[in-house]
């Protein structure tokens, strides 16, 4: 049975990728980017996607598991040194069902609140120079 998708007229992390909508990119390689997101959840917040239009994690290329998972453990490492927060979260989803809501598979990675855990529900949507500032805080340390 195939995974239930979220309703999308075309895909946000395509257009940030072409360049048609603004987005800080803290990295792009051939098969992989780092974005900053402009809802943190937790301090340093960025998703980590393929390049290539992926749905879901049952869509992403054999060739392109391991710069995926080397692209996570580096946003990972990043943050910790950048912020020193308690812990680091990972998350993906997948489907409607899932919480998915953009159809592009991404993982987001992002340091820990003091109290633990990272933020849930609305949160605030920074502009372009706040996420700036938060690449220039990361790139160091990728």
């Amino acid at each position: 049975m195939p995974i239930s998708m979220p309703a999308a007229d075309g895909c946000p992390f395509c257009d940030y990728l072409a360049g048609l909508s603004p987005v800080t990119v803290l990295e792009r390689g051939e098969q992989v980017a780092i974005l900053v997101t402009r809802w943190q959840r937790g301090p340093g917040h960025v998703l980590v996607i393929p390049v290539a239009h992926r749905p879901t994690i049952l869509d992403v290329a054999p060739a392109e598991e391991q710069a995926l998972m080397n692209a996570v453990r580096r946003a990972a490492r990043a943050i910790a040194a950048a912020y020193d927060p308690g812990g680091v979260s990972v998350w993906q989803n997948n489907g409607a069902p899932a919480h998915q809501h953009v159809p592009h598979v991404h993982f987001h990675v992002t340091g820990t609140l003091p109290g633990g855990g990272t933020r849930s529900g609305e949160v605030p949507r920074l502009g372009l120079t706040e996420t700036d500032e938060i690449a220039e805080r990361l790139a160091p340390h990728l």
